[in-house]
């Protein structure tokens, strides 16, 4: 017998073929998703559960396939209470990634979703205020979301709703500020709320001298379509994070261009 014909393989069809691309692509999606986290040896430790069942099915070995399928089925039941929070946030970025990025404005008109967008005013005052704040090494956590709807994030803090003012953006992130420890959210031009409660990122691979506003703007960046602003406390850098990418800036014309993409859109003329 051909080796080949113990697991049905013999005969590849073209839906054989989509079949075997679709899983490996999978695995690999999946793979890359949880790398350098905790969850990757489970993974693995499930994919080799998993082919030893399919192992023992190709030679009908009843019993241990049987065993083998009640342990996965209970053992996927956990995995789904255990990582619940990581298999929320594959989802919320694997929609935001497939969505907003290939529906385009169709899926936009559709859904009723708008880009909050700013202006070039607004960009100035939040990149002078930053600028300022990281000569006095005062710490900042700055939000500025697009289509992702955070409105759970904006009612764990206070709404403000006022004009972006690098003076009132300064004096809410002053040290002795009640409204100090926390995010600020601005959106549409205005600063929406601040002492925003983020997400923590699970990622394990980031540097010990990032503290946790780094690892909140990694978190909330990683959920949402937000460009999110840090400046440490200890240290007066500024960095900006977009998609769980941490960027360091240099120079303050830098943000300015990052932030870019956040413009209000002008017209469109015929070239």
């Amino acid at each position: 017998m051909v080796p080949l014909e113990i697991f049905g393989f013999l005969h590849l069809s073209l839906t054989d073929v989509l079949d075997i691309l679709m899983v490996a692509f999978l695995i690999f999606y999946i793979f890359r998703w949880i790398r350098g986290s905790a969850a990757v040896n489970i993974f693995l430790a499930v994919l080799l559960l998993f082919l030893l069942r399919v192992l023992a099915a190709a030679f009908n070995m009843k019993m241990m396939s049987a065993f083998l399928g009640t342990f996965l089925d209970l053992g996927v039941l956990a995995l789904i209470i255990i990582f619940q929070p990581e298999i929320r946030h594959f989802l919320i970025r694997f929609g935001n990634n497939s969505i907003y990025k290939k529906g385009g404005s169709f899926l936009d008109n559709l859904l009723g979703i708008k880009d909050t967008s700013l202006g070039n005013v607004t960009v100035n005052e939040i990149t002078e205020a930053c600028r300022q704040m990281s000569a006095d090494k005062t710490g900042a956590l700055i939000v500025i979301p697009h289509k992702s709807n955070i409105d759970h994030i904006i009612e764990t803090g206070d709404k403000i709703d006022s004009n972006v003012n690098r003076r009132l953006i300064m004096n809410l992130f002053f040290k002795n500020s009640p409204l100090h420890d926390g995010a600020m959210i601005i959106s549409g031009n205005r600063i929406v709320a601040a002492r925003c409660t983020l997400p923590i990122t699970s990622k394990t691979d980031i540097p010990p001298s990032l503290g946790m506003r780094h690892k909140a703007a990694i978190g909330i960046s990683e959920e949402t379509d937000a460009d999110v602003i840090v400046v440490s406390e200890e240290t007066g850098d500024v960095s900006y994070v977009k998609g769980g990418n941490l960027t360091h800036i240099n120079n303050l014309n830098e943000l300015k261009l990052l932030l870019g993409q956040a413009l209000e859109k002008p017209s469109k003329q015929e070239e």
